[in-house]
């Protein structure tokens, strides 16, 4: 565990980043989520439960995706869980070149939605999300969201 220093003092107690690896595989996603949300537990981040269900939504499209589009060049992949002070950021990262964009919404597709569903989510939530090259040649997908909800007047 690496500990992230706040400006003004010492870091909360649930504040660092863990990151852990998995193989490329569909039972590698129910594992992700069950970690990412033991880990929040574990370490009492304070974080809604709106927010924590819309993170391990997130994490699960995105390790999905890394699953059946990456696992050929990149048989295993990496989630990170990042927390700060007033956010949480989760990323997965892969060795496959490939850097996806979002889908436009089509209704009458059953599938190639999880990343616009990952905006979506993370749009509603007040964070951030975005696809980054690696300095290895893989890629990077991370979103971030606030721990406490966003106040709209």
């Amino acid at each position: 565990m690496v500990t992230i220093e706040r400006e003004g003092g010492d870091p909360l107690p649930y504040e660092g980043v863990w990151r852990f690896t998995a193989p490329a595989v569909d039972a590698s996603v129910p594992q992700a989520r069950h970690a990412v949300r033991d880990l929040l537990l574990r370490q009492g981040v304070p974080v809604a439960d709106d927010v924590v269900q819309g993170l391990l939504l997130i994490v699960s499209e995105l390790v999905t995706n890394a699953v059946k589009h990456a696992a050929l060049l990149s048989p295993v992949l990496a989630v990170e869980v990042a927390v700060g002070a007033e956010w949480i950021r989760v990323s997965v990262e892969d060795s496959h070149p490939y850097r996806p964009t979002a889908l436009e919404n089509d209704y009458g597709s059953t599938g190639g939605r999880g990343l616009l569903l990952v905006r979506e989510i993370t749009r509603e939530a007040g964070g951030a999300c975005e696809v980054e090259h690696t300095s290895t040649g893989g890629k990077v997908i991370w979103a971030a969201l606030p721990l406490k909800p966003v106040q709209t007047y």
